[in-house]
């Protein structure tokens, strides 16, 4: 096989998207990455993504960002044949992923243990705000539920201010990252010997307090809340936002060699011998006015002077920049994380590239996100062999391709 032909470790392995929204489609969105073949189903509204401003020729930023790779289906789940469709696809997937709350999934026919009799193999993703056995598990969740409850927005923002929702949908996003490691560990799993599926329960609440890390332990250290920083760094000093003369730049002194360096390139040697900032400990104590001595000197030179001569001196920095500025950057186009996709109706499409590289297996190039029930037809007719009468009937009684 040819590098450009490779679709990645996970080809022909074929998920059955019943997700919306974010969690979900950004779990078979990565899945997808790897190379798996995804069939998005949408009810006939469609994903709630779509109808997010802005537009590029009626396609929604939103739904083009986590739905790349992508086949789509409109198949309404409420009609008995579109729950029909559901379960004979079930039998040709290797993966089912949904997002719905506990129970919904059961009332459709639809739940782990039901379809697992049609397929032992299928490894089913369920993921939701609480999981299915919280005693939350019936309240409604979304990412900044999500971000409170798991104690993210406490330590978020600045030390005088009020907690922040962290700006990414962190909360989602890890639902996403959690929810593609279980399902490629349960794959591997099953290709080693086991040979029959799982039920993955993902809670989003569960993932984000998985990502509080030393946080987590400063509590069970401490007994103590830990408490907002801004940009600092609750175990280290000089750590953080500082300004030059046109912008703000970001340093991160994370050992005494790093510290000693930093205080030689600010042409500030005698630091090193200052009491109050002779070692770490000291300096977190002191912390404040270090900040103030580093930004009054900080302040005096522009950025580009401060980049270079921070890298002259090899300590730990980076310029804080924008959205845009951080796609167009070199390192960005070096590490193929801008790429391009044509779309029927959006025309050519930037999009962000795969995250996972493989070393000599460039992957083929990405696919742009499908239009509504763009594929439902051919996955019918190619993967279940219905015969176009019966895919007709299916349309003109609304159970595929109903758009409301």
């Amino acid at each position: 096989m040819q590098a450009a032909e490779w679709a990645g470790p996970l080809a022909g392995v074929k998920v059955l998207d019943l997700s919306l929204m974010v969690a979900g489609p950004y779990t078979t969105t990565l899945l997808g990455d790897l190379g798996a073949e995804i069939w998005k189903v949408e009810p006939p509204w469609g994903d709630g993504t779509r109808s997010m401003a802005p537009y590029v020729n009626g396609e929604s930023h939103y739904f083009i960002a986590i739905n790349r790779n992508k086949k789509s289906l409109a198949v309404d789940l409420k009609q008995p044949r579109g729950a029909q469709v559901i379960r004979d696809l079930v039998r040709r997937a290797d993966v089912l992923v949904e997002n719905f709350r506990p129970g919904v999934m059961d009332a459709l026919g639809l739940d782990y243990g039901t379809l697992a009799e049609l397929n032992p193999r299928l490894i089913y993703c369920s993921i939701t705000g609480f999981g299915t056995d919280s005693p939350l598990r019936d309240k409604p969740s979304y990412d900044i539920v999500t971000q409170a409850l798991s104690g993210a927005m406490s330590v978020n923002g600045d030390p005088d201010g009020p907690p922040q929702k962290i700006g990414l949908p962190l909360g989602d996003l890890v639902g996403g990252i959690y929810g593609s490691l279980g399902v490629v560990a349960a794959l591997f799993e099953r290709q080693a010997g086991s040979g029959g599926g799982r039920h993955i329960d993902l809670s989003l609440v569960d993932g984000m307090l998985g990502m509080l890390g030393y946080f987590a332990q400063i509590y069970f250290v401490t007994g103590k809340n830990p408490g907002r920083a801004g940009s600092k760094h609750p175990a280290f000093s000089p750590y953080g936002s500082y300004p030059t003369a046109d912008g703000h730049i970001v340093i991160a002194c994370l050992t005494e060699t790093f510290w000693a360096n930093f205080a030689k390139a600010l042409e500030h040697p005698d630091l090193l011998d200052d009491p109050r900032f002779t070692v770490n400990e000291a300096r977190l104590k002191n912390r404040d006015a270090l900040d103030a001595e580093v930004s009054a000197v900080m302040r005096r030179r522009p950025m580009a002077e401060w980049q270079a001569i921070l890298e002259a001196h090899d300590v730990p920095h980076a310029p804080i920049l924008g959205v845009g500025e951080a796609l167009e950057q070199p390192h960005a186009r070096a590490r193929d994380m801008v790429v391009t996709a044509d779309h029927p109706r959006a025309g050519t499409l930037r999009m962000v590239g795969r995250p996972i590289k493989y070393v000599g297996m460039p992957q083929r190039p990405l696919d742009p996100p499908p239009m509504f029930g763009e594929h439902t037809r051919q996955i019918l007719a190619e993967e279940l062999g219905y015969a176009e009468e019966v895919i007709n009937a299916l349309e003109q009684d609304g159970t595929i391709n109903r758009q409301q």
